[in-house]
């Protein structure tokens, strides 16, 4: 019985000594996503502009390879596709850090919900009512934020998912264009552009 005890008394230890942190990552989930809100709204505005700052970035940067290359036309495919799949590579990075607040927000908020409780049933045995109270509101702010940044994050990446897709179909478009345009033959090089949306399906 003692030994149980102890281990009982080991796991509330850890638990309430995550209690910092967890609200702590509740806060900073809080915070990034209405930036990361604000963010997506101002690129809204931008592509309803007809401004598409990455593709106009590819486009300047394949234009320089077509140009470097000149001499080598041999390697252009090459270079062509490892650029391209370098701008996969960044767009899915964009993409992580809205994934990460939708899998990390309902967690936080959960465990932001049960490390208070026990908390609180602590306090209550004791009968500290007014630290119970404090704590369990705590208990249900944290889910109440939690979820709402998950929610807000998923919402934010759906947009931001077609949003990059659309710019990979782009971007293999005018790679495919200037690998023909070096194709002596007039034949059509690898598809890219299917390559580059089962790229971002698979990341997804």
């Amino acid at each position: 019985m003692d030994l149980i005890r102890f281990l009982e008394q080991v796991l509330y230890e850890v638990s309430t000594a995550l209690y910092m942190p967890v609200i702590a990552g509740c806060v900073l989930v809080i915070v990034y996503t209405p930036l990361c809100l604000g963010m997506t709204l101002y690129e809204a505005w931008q592509r309803r502009r007809k401004h598409f700052p990455d593709r106009e970035a590819f486009e300047e940067r394949l234009r320089r390879l077509e140009k470097d290359l000149r001499t080598h036309p041999k390697n252009l495919e090459i270079e062509v596709e490892r650029l391209l799949q370098a701008e996969e590579l960044s767009l899915s990075r964009s993409l992580d850090r809205v994934r990460f607040v939708i899998r990390v927000g309902p967690s936080l908020g959960l465990l932001g919900t049960l490390i208070p409780m026990g908390i609180s049933l602590s306090a209550l045995a004791q009968g500290n009512i007014p630290e119970m109270a404090g704590n369990m509101v705590t208990a249900f702010t944290t889910t109440v934020a939690g979820l709402g940044a998950g929610t807000l994050a998923y919402l934010i990446a759906l947009s931001r998912e077609r949003w990059a897709r659309e710019d990979l179909r782009e971007m293999a478009h005018s790679a495919e264009l200037a690998l023909i345009a070096q194709e002596s033959s007039g034949a059509a090089p690898r598809h890219l552009q299917e390559e580059a949306d089962d790229a971002i399906a698979a990341a997804a």
